[in-house]
Order: C-alpha cells, then structure tokens, then sequence
C-alpha cells in the first residue's frame, strides 16, 4: 500500500525545530485525516501533529526528546490509494528505503541538506521552495564573507537554503553569487546604496500606516492670495508642525525602554534627486508662519536638486513629509527614516462629489489622500489617527498656518 510521510509541519512563522515530546497513537492504529497522532513542543507553546490522510501508522522515525527540524519526516501513514490521490498527497512506495531523520543538532550542517532535499512540499507552485527562511542564521565564516562583497541579510532574504530548517549555508550563498555573476551586473550609486541601507534600518521596526481623504478646496483659495505661493506639501508640513508642538510624544524615538522627546520641532521634507532622494530640514516650524518658510522652501528644493545642501539643513528632523502626489499617486505608505518614527504623505488631489446639506445634492470637491506611517512601538493606531485628524482640520483652515 501507498505509505504517506508525517511531516513536521510548520507551526509558526518563526518556528524552525520542535521537539517530540509524546506519541498519541502507535503504529499499527487505525487514523482519520487530521486525527492528533503526535504532540510537540516549540519553544513558544505545545502544540500537535495530525495524520495527513486516513490509514494505519505504519512506523514513527523519531525518538521522544529530540528536536526535529521543519519538513522533516517523522513516519509514515499507511493509505489506500484512492485516499492519497484524492488529497493530492506525495506518495512513498512500500518497496522503498525508508530512512530515518536525525535529530537536530546530531551532525555537521552540511549533513543537513541531505535530510533537507528528501522532504517535497505537497503544495507545488509556490514562488518560492516551502520552508525557505532565507538567511535567519549565518556563520562568522558567512558573515565574514557577505562584509568582504558589502551584501546584506536582507540580500539573501529569497535564496533557498539547504541547511537545517531551511537555512542559508556557506555553500548556498557561494552557489548564489557565482549565479549572480552570470547576470548583467550594473554599480548602484553611492547615494542609493545610502537610501537602501536608511531603508533596511528602517525596516526592522514595526511599521505602521494609516490614512485619511483631506479637501484641498481651502487651501487652494488661501494659495492663490499668497505670494509668493506655497506648495500643498509645505500647507502639510506647517500642519504636522502646530500638531507636534501641541502634543509632542507621538513625534518621540522608542530607546531601550524610554521615550525621547524631541527638543525642537524640525521637519524634513523629501526631494526627488538623481537615482535617490534627499531631505531638507527647516528648523523650528512651528515658531514660524506659512510666509516665512516659503522661500526658505523653495531654495532648499533647489540645493537639493544640485545636492549643495548646507549641512544645518539635513539631518536632526523629528519627522518627514512626502509629496507623492507629485507622481500622480493617491495612495501610498511611505518609510520613516530611521531616527523617526512619523512620516506625512500627501497623495494627489482630484475632484470628488461630496454631499452638500445647504444645497441637498452633490457638488465636486478637490480631495486628497493623507497618510501617516509611523513606528507602532511609539505610537498605537488611535494616537496616529488622532494625530491625522488634526493636521487635516488645520489644512482646512489654512489661514491658521
């Protein structure tokens, strides 16, 4: 009869082992699909391991206490084979060798690709081999190696490792830049190697969006009475300053198990530069008027499209704004940087209809998208809503800024 392998399943995203701690069944008994026939225990919770079809357990290949990694076979369920085709189950042959896993830790990390490549995935298709973790653990050898070529943990976050619970070893990661080198190759810029390395600091960080539609209508009556006139993101950027200096925690850096304020209220604000951006910083916004920072504004996008910044304006800001708008986006969730934990993004404006009370019917309004991403070890989904609203009432009533 068809013999169907147990395999350890994965019982959690950051579960790569569990250990046997108890057999529910014995070989010769009668099982249904999903019956519990095992118990293990991870280093999170105690949890059970079901039959994959209905049958006879034939044998267990593992021995109680010992550590077994993700995907590997634990015994084997006799089935008929009507059963095993009906659930789409990789079959073993009786007649066939049937080998027993080793249990975590007994050999050298090699060894472990062996017991790795003999375990298939019932679910075929995926974008990626089942049980890739990509490199969640690397040698001094390995991290000595990926320091010399200036690569990342985050490079190697799609490589198929054939290590123990999938991990990525020394030879995987030779077997992958030498494929690498087969491809066209071309040098990334020294600020976007910058930007990148912001990014991937960033984005250890539990991150954050949430999102709110804002009427422009106000604020573009209020800019055609300005001169010189102030674009929508520095309207947002004025907004986001008078809501921090009224409460300024939600703007504060998670260091350890305190919070730091911030002393001065400096926001930056992104500039699309060649093959990267850069962020301008205009101190203390919220001690100055809309008409005061316009042409410190503008002059500040130039520089940084020369990249001549003055070095008093980059860098120390307590948060950002970003105009993706620009880009004809209405949606988006940008990154904070990585000493902030708030970013402001302003999508583009389009017309609306929204209803009118005065009039009774719908009439068109110019709308856009707010979004606030933020460091949800700082701040909760209430706070940054709280936070969004009042940068939203501000920006209707412009004439506040």
């Amino acid at each position: 009869m068809p013999q169907i392998p147990i395999i350890m399943p994965q019982l959690g995203e950051s579960i790569a082992e569990a250990t046997v701690v108890n057999f529910l069944v014995q070989p010769g008994d009668i099982v249904n699909v999903g019956q519990d026939i095992l118990e293990v225990e991870t280093n999170k919770a105690t949890m059970n391991v079901t039959a994959p079809c209905a049958g006879r357990i034939d044998k267990f290949s593992v021995q109680l206490s010992e550590s077994y990694v993700v995907g590997a076979v634990l015994g084997y369920v006799e089935a008929s084979q009507a059963e095993a085709e009906r659930l789409g189950l990789d079959i073993v042959e009786a007649s066939s060798p049937i080998s027993t896993p080793a249990p975590r830790g007994s050999g050298p990390e090699e060894d472990t690709a062996t017991r790795s490549r003999t375990v298939k995935p019932t679910v075929r298709g995926l974008p990626v081999p089942a049980h890739a973790q990509g490199a969640t653990y690397m040698s001094p050898r390995m991290k000595a190696r990926m320091t010399d070529l200036g690569i990342h943990a985050a490079d190697l976050s799609a490589v198929a490792g054939s290590g123990s619970g999938g991990r990525v070893t020394i030879q995987d990661f030779e077997k992958y830049i030498e494929n690498l080198e087969q491809q066209r190759l071309s040098q990334a810029s020294t600020m976007r190697v910058a930007v990148a390395d912001a990014m991937r600091r960033s984005w250890t960080r539990p991150l954050a969006t949430v999102g709110l539609p804002v009427r422009l209508d106000a604020l573009f009556a209020h800019r055609k009475q300005c001169n010189p006139k102030p674009g929508p993101a520095l309207y947002a950027l004025r907004a986001l300053a008078i809501a921090l200096a009224e409460n300024s925690a939600p703007a504060g850096r998670l260091v350890g198990n305190k919070i730091v304020h911030p002393q001065s209220i400096d926001i930056g604000f992104a500039v699309e530069a060649e093959d990267g951006v850069l962020v301008p910083v205009i101190r203390k916004v919220d001690q100055k008027k809309l008409a005061e920072i316009v042409e410190v504004y503008d002059s500040l996008i130039k520089l940084a499209h020369q990249r001549k910044l003055p070095i008093d304006a980059t860098g120390g800001s307590i948060a950002t704004v970003t105009n993706f708008g620009t880009f004809g986006l209405e949606w988006a969730t940008p990154i904070p940087l990585p000493e902030q934990t708030l970013v402001l993004g302003m999508g583009a404006g389009r017309k609306v209809p929204a209803w009118d009370e005065q009039q009774g019917k719908f009439v068109p309004v110019l709308e856009a998208n707010l979004t606030l991403s933020f460091d949800h070890r700082v701040l909760d989904g209430g706070a940054a809503g709280r936070l969004l609203q009042r940068v939203a009432s501000l920006i209707n009533d412009p004439g506040q800024l």
